[in-house]
């Protein structure tokens, strides 16, 4: 079955919070958002402003998490994916992340490139993003806060838009300046 996309509107502000109060996302920096942290995301426009757009992510016709588009007005703009915990270790991801990038690079003309992020732990998003055609550009070490008040490395992965267009993936020089000995 195919992935879709639905556009959220303010319409959508309590299944938001009933979302994210009801699943647990143990990679995000709250894994258990409580209603009033949820409540205020939504009043503050995460979900839907000139910067970020929310969609529930759809398979089989039902909604099965939600995706945001955040960083708009930048041509380089990132996603937050929750899938309903229901929904995962199911083999959907990587036609999630793909049907994302469909709908960022055909939505969004000036985009790029576009980018995801996740903890070094997060074995299963990494290979996620490999599988989806993206390329680790980073590794920030000790950039993500979890809860226990621990940090881990915030891995960042992206894909560019001639990639994408072009089913290809452009291979990065990571180490290209090295110290003379």
């Amino acid at each position: 079955m195919t992935i879709t996309f639905r556009r959220m509107t303010p319409d959508d502000a309590s299944a938001v919070t009933a979302f994210l109060t009801a699943n647990r996302f143990p990679f995000h920096v709250n894994p258990a958002p409580c209603e009033s942290s949820a409540n205020k995301r939504v009043a503050e426009g995460h979900f839907w402003s000139k910067e970020s757009q929310g969609y529930w992510v759809q398979h089989g016709g039902k909604d099965i998490g939600l995706a945001v588009l955040e960083d708009l007005e930048d041509d380089n703009p990132v996603f937050d994916l929750r899938l309903a915990e229901s929904h995962r270790g199911r083999g959907l991801g990587v036609d999630v992340v793909r049907a994302l990038c469909r709908l960022a690079f055909t939505e969004l003309p000036q985009i790029v490139r576009f980018e995801g992020q996740t903890r070094e732990d997060n074995i299963a998003m990494r290979k996620t993003f490999l599988r989806a055609g993206f390329v680790k550009e980073a590794h920030y070490r000790q950039a993500w806060p979890t809860a226990d008040g621990t940090r881990l490395a915030s891995v960042a992965y992206a894909i560019l838009r001639s990639d994408w267009e072009n089913n290809t993936v452009t291979p990065l020089e990571f180490d290209d300046l090295l110290l003379d000995a």
